[in-house]
Formats: C-alpha cells, structure tokens, sequence
C-alpha cells in the first residue's frame, strides 16, 4: 500500500504594495456588494483581514520578475490603491499575500468566488445582537457595517424574536417576510402561539400574521390616539408596538382600554371649557352619528372686533408683507431669510384674522354645543343648535275682541254681500271684508301671480331659492307664499362613519359658511338674496337643491323610479364614488358581505388569478387579503357604479298653442275619450283609468329617464 502524499500549500509571503498588479484574469467583472469605499475605510479600521492571491511575473526566460499579478482580490487591491492615493498607506507597505504558481490563474479566482460561502442572515442578525450585548451602541454597529442605524435596529428586532422561530427560519421552514412579520409583537409566548396556529393554516402570509399580532390593538393613526397624543399615552404606561419593516402609520397602541380612559378624560376637561361659555347644555361623545344636528336651529354669533391696537399690527405686518412681496416680486427664488419671514407674518396675520365668536346672551340661554372628535383627532365643537323644545313659543294676541266684529257664518257663506242701502248701515263706518270675498280675491290674484311669475325666470328661480333657504337655513320660518318643500333626511345616523367622509365634510364646510353669511332674521332673507350677485344665487341654490336630494334604497319605502332619477342624475353630473373617496374595507362593504361577493369583487377589479389565490382563505384572511388587492383600483358595488346615460335621443316636447288645440285633442270632438268622460262625470278619472305615473310602469320609467337625460 502506497503512502498517500501529503499536500503543500502555497507560500505566503509580504510583498511590497507597488509589486502588485491587476491580472486580466480576474473572473469577476461584475460590480456587485460593499463599494471600493466602504472596503477601504473597514480596511483603515480593521487592516486586511484576508490574504491576497497573487502569481509572480515571468521574463522570456521563465525567472520571476519582482512584480506580481492578482487573480483573485482585485477589490482588496483597489480598497488599498485608494488608500495609497489619500496618502493614508505608504506605497511600499508590505501586503500579505498567498503565491501561486501552479494551475490555471482563471481556476484561482474562479475557485476562490464560488466556494465563499455567503453568510446566513440569521448569523449577521446574532453577530449585531452579540456586539449590541457587549456595549457596542446601535450607531457605532452601523457606522462599523457602513449601514444605516435604522437597518442595525431592524436586524437586532429580528434577532430578539422567540428563539424556536429563529430555528424555524434557520432551518428554511419560514421565510424571511413572516420572520418579520412577528416582530411587530415582542411577546414570545404570543409570537410560538400564532405560529403554531398558522401551522393548521393554508394561509401564512405576512399580513395575516401581523393582524393577528395586533388584534385588539388600536391603530397610532386613530383619531382617539391622534387626539390623546402618543407621548401622553406612553406617559400614561401604555405600549406602542411598531414595524420597523413595513409602514405602520405609527404602530399600534397596546392598551386600548386605557386609552379610552383618555379619551373620555380629556374631553370631560375640554366639555368643561365649553361649559364655560354659557351655553345651554353640552354634549360629549367620541362621535356622532352624521345628521345629528337635523330638526335643529342654528344660531350664530358674531366675530369679536379687532381693537385699536390689534388693527395697528395688522395694518403694519400687511405692509411688512407687502413690502417684501414687491422687493422680490422678479427674483426666481427667495433668500432663506426673506422666505422664513413671509411665513412668520402669514402665521401672525391669521392669528389676528382667526376672531372669537361672541354669542348674544339670549342665545346662549337657549342653545347648546356638542363636544366630540373629528377624523383627524382634533377636537370638534359644534355650537349654537337650539333643540326643538327649546324653542321660544311666540305669544297669541287675544282676538276676543275682534272675534266680536268678525261677521257671522251667514255673511261669509253668502256669494254675494247685500248692498249696503240702510243709511244706519253707512253710518256704522267700514266693515272688515267677509272670508268668502277675501278668499276669492286673493285667489285671482294667486292666479294672475302664477302667470307673472312663470313669464319671469329670474325671479321665479329667486323665489324658489328664498323658499328653500327659508327651510333649510331657517327651520321654522313661513315668510314665503311658495309651497316648496326641501326635505333634508336624516338618514346619515344609521350609518356609522358617514360623517368623517370627504364629501360629508364638504357639504357641512358648505352649509356653514352659507349659514353665516345669510342674515339671522328670515324677514331680512329676501332683501339679502336680491342682493346676491348671480353667481352666488347660483351657488346657493345649486346647494339647497342637492340637500334635498335622496337616493337612499329603503327597503321599507321602496321608490324604484328615484333611484331611477338618482342614476340618471348621477351620470349627468359624472358622479365617481371612487374618485369621490369610497374605498373597499372590511367595514364598508367586505366585511359585511359573503366570500362568494368578496371574490366577485376581487375578480372584477384584479382577475381570475388572484381571487384564486385568496380563494381556499377564511372569511377574515380573506377580507384582509382583499382590501389590499382592491386598495387602487377604483372598484365599486354596483349600487355605487354610476350607470351610462341613455343614448336614445329624448322625445322633444311640442308646445301647442291654445288656439290650435281644439284641431289636436281628442278629447274635445271624441265623447268616448277617457278625458272628456271624465270632463261630464265631474272632472275626476274614471274608475279603473289607469295613472300614468304608476311606480311599477317601466314605460314611464324609461320615458321619465330619457327626458332627465335630455
């Protein structure tokens, strides 16, 4: 039996670093990893801490040269080059280097590249932990691994994950994406719990893991933590858990229960301040139900005055700002300084501008404020709403007297009033007219009232606008002879949220601002709206008509042919409820329906491939699965889709003049016609005539819809 040969390694040898060279046969071409930089400083700060590779350069003759090539190390050479360069390493300092001399130089750099084992991130996650136990801080971890602080913190938050799940991702049974995933809880016990849940799962994705995690938790982007404020609520002893891998809006508030103790706590403090005002009785909660100020009058109050002192400073910031304004009017960008100063005299001037409201005292004794938060956890106060029965009840004058001089029922019922030929009668003096002959007479001129108006567009349109704003703005009010009936349904209060919505918000801001530029007694409304210009009358009754608006599917007042208009109404003024801000969540539509409809929608909306993929998912995975799929897409049910307008051309109404209907209408030389039938049974239908405004007459419908169109 042979002796087997032991092996020789190669020499290793110091050689001076103007001896080496690049080789042509360095495999790696390919920029890849830690920059030339990067390596130099860890060079400067650790030396080299692995040899070079390097052949000897041979003459003609096959004797060495003193200069060496590097196969395999080129980066280390360039790190030191660079060294050399910043005159920060002598160009003669010795360099440990590995001589070859047999094989192929290609196979040295090939060799040493491919058999480098990459390290496990779960080490690298260890060796931070390691260094941070031993007192090494977070920035000098990062500043030693060229990395950012933050990428330091999310190693070592991995690390600190239940060591039974660091196994499990050593041993490639989870991945990296759920190993994150569980650091959003530093429980261990919970994190092993939901792990070994998930293992009787067909679904471990990451955001499922995090829900879990986090169930129960109360979002930092709430409007109660928004309102509570994080810091007081870390003061309090509550805990926040945070992502440090995916956006979190802040984390997650642990203790949900103590933070509703805040919450209460503090608008207690800021109910008590309202309080203070005066006013009537207040009322506190986290939210109101939308429309719950309706059937409620309001009162508002007047902007304190700005005093002699105050206007002064106004008048002198205006000119401050004015001043710079002009100075800089042509450059292309302000100076800093000159910038900073602009925004401090804006902040100032809207401090001035931004009165106090003074209420009159009688309403104050009348009125009341309700306390709650808005939806981006500011406090809201509502002020100024008298409640129904808080109304003052207007005094009756005593008509006893004037009951004794009213004529008697003979006298009003009788058509034609005696003439007054007794000379005692003339002596009585003027008699107040009879009811039957004030009636007649005002009805001619309601008549003839009726026919101005409609040949008066203008001022028809101005009537109808001071009759709505009589009932939206004014409650009670009856200063108007148009029997125009706005009705603005309450029908917000059964859903939950609807007043935090953009376009809810929109149309109170709207309402408001109306409300305070109208006059406080309705006697005075008419006067103010012919003063209006007409853009404003335009905008004001553009808005009184869309309060009145209700498209709401009841289903204990079914009105098909509304919804009908709705649509038709909807597509005429291009209506996009996504584009308006309605969006898919759990608590808007997917929670609330069957997985069947959730697949439906996300069918619809991303295809056939991903409602396959959430297909097998319980119903809260897959709510969860498909409010991300659905987030972006504009996807809507259909009873928020705004259907097309009907092409079909709508028929034109003809104008028929009086004259020339007697050669048109039926009903007036055929005495079978259902009309003039009607006419000789005393102008009412006849039994069995069908109305053609019938709800279940699709004919109508069509019809009606095509006209709105038109």
């Amino acid at each position: 039996m042979t002796k087997q040969q032991k092996i020789t390694l190669s020499a290793s040898r110091d050689i001076p670093f103007n001896k080496l060279m690049l080789s042509q046969s360095n495999v790696r071409h390919v920029k890849a990893g830690v920059s030339i930089e990067e390596l130099a400083e860890d060079i400067a700060r650790r030396t080299l801490l692995s040899s070079i590779t390097v052949r000897p350069v041979l003459d003609d003759s096959g004797a060495e040269t003193g200069m060496y090539t590097i196969p395999a190390g080129g980066r280390r050479f360039r790190a030191l080059e660079l060294l050399v360069k910043q005159k920060r390493m002598n160009k003669t300092a010795l360099v440990p280097c590995i001589v070859r001399t047999d094989g192929l130089a290609e196979e040295d750099s090939l060799a040493e590249n491919v058999q480098r084992a990459p390290l496990h991130p779960l080490d690298q996650f260890r060796a931070f932990q390691a260094m941070r136990e031993k007192g090494r801080t977070e920035e000098e971890i990062a500043a030693a691994f060229f990395v950012s602080a933050s990428v330091v913190k999310q190693r070592l938050k991995l690390a600190a994950v239940a060591p039974s799940l660091l196994d499990a991702y050593a041993e490639e049974e989870m991945t990296l994406d759920q190993l994150m995933a569980f650091t959003v809880n530093p429980d261990h016990a919970r994190q092993e719990q939901v792990w070994e849940a998930l293992q009787r799962h067909y679904s471990r994705q990451p955001y499922e893991i995090r829900r879990v995690l986090t169930e129960g938790a109360v979002r930092a982007s709430d409007k109660r933590a928004q309102f509570v404020g994080l810091d007081d609520y870390v003061e309090a002893g509550g805990e926040i858990l945070r992502d440090l891998f995916q956006q979190d809006d802040g984390g997650w508030l642990q203790d949900a229960a103590l933070l509703d103790v805040m919450v209460r706590e503090k608008l207690a403090e800021q109910a008590e301040v309202i309080r203070a005002e005066g006013w009537k009785w207040v009322e506190v909660d986290t939210e109101f139900p939308y429309g719950h100020t309706f059937g409620m009058r309001r009162v508002h109050g007047e902007a304190v005055p700005m005093t002699c002192e105050e206007a002064a400073s106004y008048q002198a910031l205006k000119a401050e700002y004015d001043a710079l304004e002009s100075e800089h009017a042509e450059a292309d960008e302000l100076p800093e300084d000159v910038d900073a100063r602009l925004g401090e005299i804006e902040e100032a001037m809207e401090a001035f501008e931004a009165r106090p409201i003074r209420y009159e005292a009688d309403d104050l004794a009348l009125a009341g404020a309700f306390v709650s938060i808005d939806s981006s956890g500011r406090l809201r106060v509502e002020r100024g709403y008298v409640r129904p029965e808080d109304e003052p009840v207007e005094e009756v004058e005593d008509l006893s007297d004037v009951a004794s001089e009213a004529p008697t029922i003979d006298d009003a019922d009788d058509p034609i009033a005696p003439a007054l030929d007794d000379e005692e009668e003339e002596d009585d003096g003027l008699k107040p007219l009879s009811d039957r002959l004030v009636m007649e007479l005002t009805a001619n001129r309601t008549l003839a009232l009726r026919n101005a108006l409609a040949q008066d567009p203008q001022v028809a349109v101005l009537a109808a606008l001071h009759a709505m704003v009589l009932r939206l703005f004014y409650r009670y009010a009856v200063d108007s002879c148009i029997e125009i009936e706005p009705r603005n349904a309450g029908f917000g209060s059964q859903v939950p949220g609807l007043g935090d919505t953009a376009y809810a918000q929109a149309i109170d801001q709207r309402h408001e601002t109306w409300a305070r530029n109208l006059p406080k007694a309705p006697e005075d409304l008419w006067e103010a709206l012919t003063e209006f210009d007409s853009c404003s009358r335009e905008a004001l009754f553009a808005h009184c008509v869309a309060m009145s608006v209700n498209a709401v599917h009841d289903p204990y007042q079914r009105r098909p042919r509304a919804i009908a208009h709705a649509d038709v109404l909807a597509g005429t003024v291009g209506l996009d409820m996504a584009k308006a801000g309605w969006t898919a969540t759990g608590d808007s539509y997917l929670g609330r329906v069957t997985k069947a409809r959730i697949l439906e929608a996300v069918r619809e909306a991303k295809g056939e491939d991903a409602a396959d993929r959430i297909a097998g998912l319980k119903k809260s995975e897959m709510v969860t699965a498909a409010e991300d799929l659905l987030l972006g897409t504009g996807w809507l049910p259909e009873p928020l889709r705004t259907p097309p307008l009907p092409e079909e051309d709508a028929p034109e109404i003809e104008l028929v003049d009086e004259a020339d209907r007697s050669d048109d209408d039926p009903s007036e030389d055929d005495p079978d016609s259902s009309e003039a039938q009607s006419a000789e049974d005393g102008g009412e239908p006849a039994i069995g005539d069908s109305d053609p405004m019938e709800e279940d007459d699709p004919v109508a419908g069509d019809a009606f819809a095509r006209t709105a169109a038109e």
